[in-house]
């Protein structure tokens, strides 16, 4: 069961690891491939601009934070969903 602003924070933390990926500093051992996958997948990855823009065009899908009661009530449909 994945809530809408857990699915933002893993693209974000996506974008932060490849990120990471490509920077010999941070990043010393990776083999020059790796490297080189992981900046053409930052090439198309979806910039801040976009991806707020896709928390404002679906909510119930991705969310840069939800308030307390409404993540207690999204868990809750998605536990009684799961059930059936």
């Amino acid at each position: 069961m994945t809530l809408p602003d857990e699915r933002y924070r893993s693209l974000i933390a996506t974008k932060y690891f490849l990120v990471q990926l490509c920077s010999p500093r941070l990043s010393p051992r990776v083999p020059r491939a790796v490297r080189k996958e992981a900046l053409g997948l930052l090439k198309h990855f979806p910039s801040d601009y976009h991806l707020d823009l896709i928390c404002e065009r679906i909510p119930e899908e991705f969310a840069k934070e939800m308030e307390p009661v409404t993540r207690m009530f999204k868990k809750y449909e998605l536990s009684k969903n799961e059930q059936n």
